[in-house]
């Protein structure tokens, strides 16, 4: 089984992270997210991260800093999430995809169900 390489953009402004609800038609459907998505062959992880946040939020992050790398296999697939901190950012984000956001305080993460692939991050913010 291939590994999909995935660029997560874990957004942290004045201790509040943006999540996005994945569509139920997607992989992993009706859970919440950090926003991302699939690593193009030809892409670095943070060219990856500037072309999923435009296209899904509608914002171009300007400082970005690795955060982890996590592997997880799921029964249908295996995928490396390369993880990343943005911490600035120009534009306002809005759910381009129809996707809805929140922005939530760090200490109310657990509140909401995510990916089994992203509890590991729920512990790195």
């Amino acid at each position: 089984m291939s590994v999909v390489n995935v660029a997560v953009a874990v957004i942290k402004i004045s201790g509040r992270i943006l999540i996005a609800k994945r569509a139920e038609h997607q992989h992993q459907g009706g859970l919440w997210e950090f926003p991302g998505g699939k690593i193009e062959d030809d892409e670095s992880v943070e060219n990856a991260l500037r072309r999923e946040c435009f296209e899904e939020l509608d914002i171009f992050p300007t400082r970005i800093e690795p955060l982890t790398i996590i592997e997880h296999q799921y029964t249908d697939k295996s995928v490396r999430l390369k993880v990343c901190l943005i911490t600035d950012y120009l534009g306002v984000p809005m759910g381009k995809e129809g996707q809805p956001l929140v922005w939530c305080p760090i200490s109310s993460l657990n509140n909401y169900d995510f990916p089994k692939a992203n509890q590991a991050i729920l512990g790195l913010i």
